[in-house]
């Protein structure tokens, strides 16, 4: 799924929604929103800063779902693979962790472990 980067997400869910035919499926504060477009998906996110206050500037990143986060992850660190999250569960019933590519392109490897409601992790589900 690709991760779209913008200063205000709510401004770009309307945009993208209205102009090219997106529908919201589900909000995550402001901060991020995941649009439908028949089968597929993409995910709008706000720029991140760090805890340094440096901004990263990448417009864009991947998410690739996984059936098992930990081995694809050790395949990677195995062919030395730039590691800049590991392996990590989140209260959305995910096992995550991020790898940044040859070409500085980061991506986000997913393995579902818990089918958790939006609503119990700050998310809201919109119906389309």
């Amino acid at each position: 799924m690709p991760v779209l980067v913008y200063e205000d997400v709510n401004q770009a869910v309307d945009w993208l929604c209205n102009i090219f035919g997106f529908t919201l499926r589900l909000r995550i504060g402001n901060h991020r929103a995941q649009l439908m477009f028949g089968d597929g998906a993409v995910i709008v996110s706000k720029r991140q800063i760090d805890a340094s206050g440096t901004v990263d500037f990448r417009s864009h990143s991947l998410l690739v779902r996984v059936e098992d986060a930990d081995a694809h992850c050790e395949r990677a660190r195995k062919y030395r693979a730039q590691i800049e999250q590991t392996p990590k569960d989140f209260p959305y019933g995910e096992r995550q962790y991020t790898v940044v590519d040859i070409g500085g392109h980061l991506w986000t490897f997913s393995q579902s472990f818990a089918d958790v409601a939006p609503e119990e992790w700050g998310g809201t589900l919109v119906q389309f």
